[in-house]
């Protein structure tokens, strides 16, 4: 299972459960999600096992898309 956060800037943070916030992430007030994940798509599942966690910016994403 993994545990789903987000702050105030719309980005995304995407842990297993029971893992603390990582210190490259420490800087944003991150606020949990209430509903538990059962299953995250492959790209974030690689990345979680990988690197211990996945950031995505949302903010980002909406730039690309203009």
């Amino acid at each position: 299972m993994f545990d789903v956060y987000r702050n105030n800037k719309r980005d995304l943070l995407v842990l297993t459960t029971g893992s603390p916030i990582p210190v490259y992430c420490s800087t944003n007030k991150w606020r949990k999600s209430r509903k538990r994940v059962l299953k995250v798509s492959d790209e974030i599942k690689s990345a979680v096992q990988r690197q211990g966690y996945y950031v995505r910016c949302l903010r980002a994403a909406n730039e690309r898309m203009i």
